[in-house]
C-alpha cells in the first residue's frame, strides 16, 4: 500500500516538474481532495503538496500559484464538507470510513466542545481531523457566519504553510548536500 502511494507521489512530483504550467491546476486539485470529507482519506495530498514545495527550493516552480491554487481548492473542498455535513448529518457517521473510524469522530466532537469554531481552523493542520473537522462542523450546525471566515484563514493558512514547509525543507537538504561537496 506504501509503495503505491510513493509512487503516486513521485509520478505527480514529477508531472509538476515537467509540467510548470499545470502546478495552479494540480495545487488546486489535490486540495481540494485533501479538504473534501471521505476523499481526503485517500489521497495523499499533504504529502504532494511538501513535495512542490520542494521543487520551490530548487528553483523549478514559483510559490504563488502553488499558494493560489492550493488556497481556492482548500476553500472549495472544506465549504463542500461542511455542505455535506449540514445536509446529510447523522446519516454520515453511519457511512464507511466513518462508521470504521469512531475514534477521529470522537476526536471531531470533543474539539468541537472544547474549542468551538476553532476547531475548524485547528483542524486545517492535523491530519487525521481535516478527514472529519468540516464535516462535523456541519453536522454540528455551526452558523455559517461563524464558520466562513474562521474556515478561510485556516486554508489560506494552511496553502501557504504546507509547500512553504516543503521549501524550507529542500532549502535545508540542498545546503546539507553542499555542504557534503555532492
Amino acid at each position: 500500500m506504501f509503495a503505491m502511494i510513493d509512487t503516486l507521489i513521485e509520478a505527480t512530483l514529477a508531472f509538476v516538474r515537467d509540467n510548470r504550467d499545470w502546478a495552479f491546476w494540480i495545487a488546486l486539485v489535490f486540495a481540494l481532495g485533501e479538504n473534501v470529507a471521505f476523499i481526503s482519506i485517500v489521497i495523499p495530498s499533504t504529502a504532494i503538496l511538501l513535495g512542490v514545495g520542494a521543487l520551490v527550493a530548487t528553483g523549478e516552480l514559483s510559490l504563488w500559484p502553488i499558494f493560489l491554487g492550493a488556497s481556492i481548492g482548500a476553500v472549495i473542498g472544506s465549504f463542500i464538507s461542511y455542505w455535506i455535513g449540514w445536509r446529510y448529518g447523522d446519516a454520515i457517521l453511519r457511512l464507511w470510513p466513518l462508521r470504521n473510524h469512531p475514534d477521529l469522530v470522537a476526536r471531531g466532537n470533543a474539539a468541537f466542545l472544547k474549542w468551538g469554531v476553532i476547531a475548524v481552523f485547528i483542524g486545517h493542520f492535523f491530519g487525521p481531523l481535516r478527514a472529519v473537522v468540516f464535516v462535523m462542523a456541519g453536522i454540528s450546525r455551526i452558523p455559517m457566519r461563524l464558520y466562513a471566515p474562521v474556515n478561510i484563514v485556516g486554508c489560506l493558512g494552511w496553502a501557504y504553510l504546507t509547500p512553504t514547509v516543503g521549501e524550507v525543507a529542500g532549502h535545508i537538504v540542498g545546503w546539507i548536500w553542499r555542504a557534503l561537496g555532492f
